[in-house]
């Protein structure tokens, strides 16, 4: 996990007591590709490191699995009905990538309902735990391939096409999808999201997002440390 994720620091003169922070453009969608990435990479450890009768662990497991592919659902269906018929509009040439990266979405929905089936055998049955991790594994790497298209060929030519100023794909856009839609609650979707970043982003991220959301970040914070604890060991704290 990269441990100064969406920090982007700009250089720090003498007389500076802390560095300041540019803002990152899409930090939405980053910040989902980053936390889908960085929970894929434990949830195989996870699984191999269930005990029989640890039924606390198994639940807690299964509960983080089934958020992780909620969010996933949410940000597959913020790109298809947002994003992608922007882009089919103002750039006819990614017409064919788009289509793809759809219809990839759709086949990644269905392999991630296939491996919820085999995590639910192997959360109650230990024994079984390690053909599911690997599993787990090889859906990381299928993802990852569709995350670095996204990434390397959407992402550089979204923000030729879109304002600076625009929501697309912004934290707040996807904060207010998720109040809309009926899946994971914000609180806890920004906690998972925000975990790993540095403390000059998010306090920049937190301050474009709305009055409740700064007022209650340091409460969601902190719950969100003590169940992601339960999982991984406590969550490091980030320079």
């Amino acid at each position: 996990m990269q441990p100064h994720l969406l920090s982007v620091p700009a250089q720090r003169g003498s007389s500076e007591a802390a560095p300041a922070v540019r803002p990152v453009r899409f930090a939405g969608l980053r910040l989902v590709h980053a936390a889908l990435r960085r929970d894929l990479a434990r949830v195989p450890t996870a699984l191999r490191l269930l005990q029989p009768g640890d039924e606390a662990a198994a639940d807690a497991l299964q509960r983080h699995w089934d958020f992780l592919t909620a969010m996933l659902t949410c940000h597959h269906e913020q790109q298809d009905v947002r994003l992608w018929p922007l882009l089919r509009r103002f750039a006819p040439e990614l017409r064919l990538l788009v289509n793809w990266l759809e219809d990839d979405h759709h086949n990644l929905d269905h392999s991630f309902t296939r491996t919820t089936t085999l995590m639910r055998v192997a959360t109650r049955d230990p024994a079984s735990a390690w053909p599911v991790a690997y599993a787990v594994e090889e859906l990381a790497a299928r993802l990852e391939t569709h995350l670095r298209i996204e990434e390397e060929q959407v992402l550089p030519l979204m923000t030729q096409l879109l304002a600076p100023q625009s929501r697309v794909g912004t934290l707040g856009e996807l904060l207010d999808l998720l109040r809309l839609a009926d899946g994971p609650g914000a609180p806890d979707a920004l906690a998972w999201l925000l975990e790993g970043v540095a403390p000059e982003q998010i306090d920049a991220l937190i301050a474009d997002c709305d009055d409740l959301t700064a007022r209650q970040w340091p409460h969601w914070q902190a719950v969100y440390a003590r169940v992601a604890s339960q999982l991984w060991g406590p969550v490091p704290a980030v320079d």
